[in-house]
């Protein structure tokens, strides 16, 4: 559990039954226990307060079977940081706890590591982290210019500088294959943790340029000068996206990826 007594820590895990690719995917079976479950016990393992935000009956009863505090919020929602801001004001009110920093964790990544929990709630630590998230060295070159694979480019201090689908940054003169040997790519592995008061803005600002351009959510805040704190991790990320993805994962057994 989370023993920090200079910051309180709330999980909050975004999950909708609505999907164009995988419909009821929250409450999709792995191994006996549901998706929403999986994530929900490895986040209450790291965290006190973890809560399922959610806008579907069906998920908000499965988590109470299961023992887990779900909140509902909005259907009208475009985003997880969205909902994750209704959430927070929800659970507030109907508990009267305050908490410093909110970690948003995605319902659809099962196999998503302690550690890697840690790591982003560890960033909190220093007084000035806004927003933080996870980066994770690329090792294979086709990554570099997969555009399903959000790349992200550091500052020394390891702010974020830009986060695109596009290979950066540019190896100029080298050849493409060869540029993972020139230097080390970063991947964005999208577990976010916010200041409350951040997310709570966060949350009234307006689609920016560069958002619309790169489909990258988090462009926005970086073009309204909020500051994004990274750490790095060595775990790989697999998120569940589609039935495809969970007979993968069935198939080449679970232990795989525990």
């Amino acid at each position: 559990m989370d023993n920090s007594n200079q910051k309180k820590i709330i999980g909050i895990i975004p999950s909708r039954y609505a999907s164009s690719r995988f419909p009821g995917k929250p409450l999709a079976d792995i191994a006996g226990k549901s998706m929403i479950q999986r994530v929900y016990e490895t986040a209450a393992s790291v965290f006190d307060d973890v809560w399922v935000a959610t806008d579907d009956q069906r998920i908000f009863d499965a988590v109470e079977a299961f023992g887990g505090k779900a909140v509902m919020t909005s259907e009208e929602h475009r985003s997880g940081t969205d909902r994750c801001s209704e959430a927070v004001k929800n659970v507030s009110e109907s508990t009267g706890k305050s908490f410093d920093v909110v970690v948003n964790i995605q319902g659809d990544e099962p196999f998503i590591k302690p550690s890697q929990l840690n790591k982003v709630a560890a960033l909190f630590d220093e007084e000035e982290t806004q927003i933080g998230t996870l980066v994770q060295p690329i090792t294979k070159s086709e990554d570099i210019f997969n555009p399903n694979i959000p790349k992200v480019v550091l500052a020394e201090n390891g702010d974020a500088i830009y986060f695109s689908r596009s290979p950066i940054p540019f190896a100029r003169n080298i050849e493409q294959d060869k540029w993972i040997n020139h230097h080390t790519f970063f991947g964005h592995i999208g577990l976010y943790a916010y200041r409350t008061e951040v997310l709570h803005e966060l949350t009234g600002l307006r689609e920016g340029r560069l958002e619309k351009m790169e489909s990258l959510e988090q462009l926005r805040w970086l073009e309204h000068s909020y500051r994004i704190r990274t750490q790095e991790t060595n775990y790989d990320s697999f998120g569940i996206d589609t039935p495809e993805d969970l007979e993968k994962v069935l198939a080449e057994g679970i232990e795989k990826y525990l």
